[in-house]
């Protein structure tokens, strides 16, 4: 008795699911041209952060940190050029960050211990983490 229950169950099951039709399935999302590139230029910000945390955790040296640092930025410049191209290519307007202003030397900080500049005043580095003292340029 059991054995026929199971046999009638599996048919059934066999039955439904042969039974689908492709007309019953739902259409698939459009798959976005700029899916991949968007996914990828996430995945090089987050190599970034870790790559800077690692840097001021000490885990890097001065030279790794820069070189890997250039290369994942050499990386992103590719997608962001290959984002403008599918852009140009599809007729979508391409938009471009407004271009920053010049920073006077006169008006930017300077940490002591890394040379690098802000244009704010900052209580920490952040390239190096630092205390920061209000050096001016």
């Amino acid at each position: 008795m059991i054995i026929a229950i199971t046999c009638v169950i599996a048919i059934v099951v066999i039955v439904f699911v042969l039974g689908v039709r492709p007309k019953d399935l739902p259409e698939p999302e459009p798959v976005s041209p700029f899916a991949h590139l968007d996914e990828r230029k996430a995945a090089i910000y987050e190599n970034l952060r870790d790559l800077q945390f690692e840097y001021r955790v000490g885990k890097l040296s001065d030279s790794d940190y820069q070189l890997t640092k250039k290369d994942l930025q050499k990386e992103l410049a590719a997608v962001m050029a290959e984002v403008d191209r599918v852009k140009a290519q599809l007729g979508v307007r391409v938009q471009h960050a407004p271009a920053a202003k010049a920073v006077k030397v006169a008006d930017a900080f300077t940490c002591p211990h890394c040379n690098a500049r802000f244009e704010q005043e900052l209580k920490f580095c952040g390239e190096c983490g630092k205390p920061m003292k209000a050096v001016r340029a």
